[in-house]
């Protein structure tokens, strides 16, 4: 398998790959050196690096990522056992919602190629999830130029990026720092350049310094495009850029 490098520009935390975006990328190097058609859990064991050859190596039925000797992410060829019914928001309900996205008062990682107020349009997706009730979050968005893959619809893991940090956001990511520690996610309909979707995210439990929550996509009719599932854990980031 080819060595994968993930560019500056999809950073999440400073420093290193936003979680979704880089679980992606293993995902889809994953399918064609194994075979797999379906569902992908990635757990993530380190900091994603950015801008340096990464080693995705075919180990006992998963695919780990390599970055010299320390294995960055591991990918799984399944997924829940049971996936989250996802709950649709309205489009105006999700654009009004933007208005109350807590990351443009304060945000543990304003440059978050998902979600970070700090990145310019076309640059980052500017995701801006806000609560529109005690559990969920929702955002549209609508991908530009520049995120497409080889056949013209959102790269897959631009598109595993979109639903990633609209979960943390259900949770309170606000004045609780979170990294991605595993996520699954399915993709059923590409999306497509100029559209606009709706982004929903839904806070399942937390336990100590775990976070479990689901996002899903909807198109205009309210179809889902695609989910996610994902395990965060709690952060000191001041401390641990320090």
């Amino acid at each position: 398998m080819r060595p994968l490098v993930i560019p500056a520009r999809f950073n999440g935390p400073p420093g290193s790959a936003n979680g979704g975006y880089a679980a992606g990328v293993l995902a889809r190097a994953a399918r064609p050196a194994t075979g797999w058609d379906g569902e992908v859990t990635v757990r993530l064991r380190q900091p994603p690096p950015l801008e340096r050859p990464l080693a995705p190596t075919v180990v006992d039925g998963t695919v780990e990522l390599r970055d010299a000797e320390k294995t960055v992410a591991v990918a799984y060829d399944y997924g829940p056992e049971a996936w989250t019914d996802p709950e649709p928001v309205a489009l105006a309900t999700a654009r009004g919602a933007e208005s109350r996205y807590a990351g443009a008062r304060s945000h543990p990682f304003p440059t978050c190629f998902s979600c970070g107020p700090a990145r310019e349009a076309g640059d980052g997706l500017r995701i801006f999830p806000g609560r529109v009730d005690g559990d969920r979050v929702a955002a549209t968005w609508t991908p530009l130029a520049g995120l497409d893959g080889p056949i013209g619809d959102v790269d897959e893991p631009v598109t595993w990026a979109a639903l990633d940090c609209v979960g943390a956001w259900s949770s309170d990511l606000e004045h609780r720092p979170l990294v991605l520690g595993e996520v699954s996610a399915r993709v059923v309909s590409p999306p497509s350049l100029g559209a606009t979707y709706v982004v929903v995210g839904t806070h399942l439990r937390t336990e100590g310094r775990k976070t479990w929550t689901a996002t899903a996509m909807f198109d205009e009719d309210g179809s889902v495009v695609g989910q996610a599932e994902q395990l965060w854990i709690a952060v000191d980031w001041a401390r641990s850029v320090s």
